[in-house]
């Protein structure tokens, strides 16, 4: 193939959108509106705030922590009551409430022998809530 017929198969019209491999969520041109991108990339979070919203978003991934939290929502509780309100061992709880702590999700104290947990503020509760609402809002629109 010579170089002037590469150069012209390059400028080839685009195929229709029912030949196209790409997913149909995509747009059918090319259209970038500069002054949209130049709000969108000044309002956008940095990328160091992003992985640290992501490690929160990885830590209430996990079911049995969510479970934790849930809990925690209806205020402040032992290791002891937590594991046998969801039928956990004390050291499983104790394992998923050092990675809840470690992300600052929930705080303890120490009375004597007993650890008491509680979520670290209201902000853990509101992602937790609203996580819940968005659940129950989708659910809604299947039905």
């Amino acid at each position: 193939m010579s170089m002037g017929s590469s150069i012209h198969s390059s400028k080839r019209a685009p195929l229709p959108r029912h030949q196209r491999q790409e997913p149909e969520y995509v747009c059918d041109v090319e259209c970038i509106h500069p002054d949209l991108v130049a709000k969108l990339e000044k309002n956008a979070i940095d990328w160091e705030t992003a992985v640290e919203l992501s490690q929160i978003f990885r830590v209430m991934a996990d079911p049995s922590r969510l479970r934790i939290i849930s809990l925690l929502g209806e205020g402040e509780l032992c290791v002891c009551d937590i594991a046998s309100a969801l039928n956990m061992t004390q050291s499983a709880v104790s394992h998923q409430m050092r990675v809840l702590r470690t992300s600052r999700l929930v705080r303890y104290r120490r009375e004597g022998r007993v650890a008491w947990y509680a979520l670290d503020d209201d902000h853990v509760l509101k992602l937790f809530t609203q996580g819940l609402d968005h659940l129950q809002h989708t659910s809604d629109e299947e039905d």
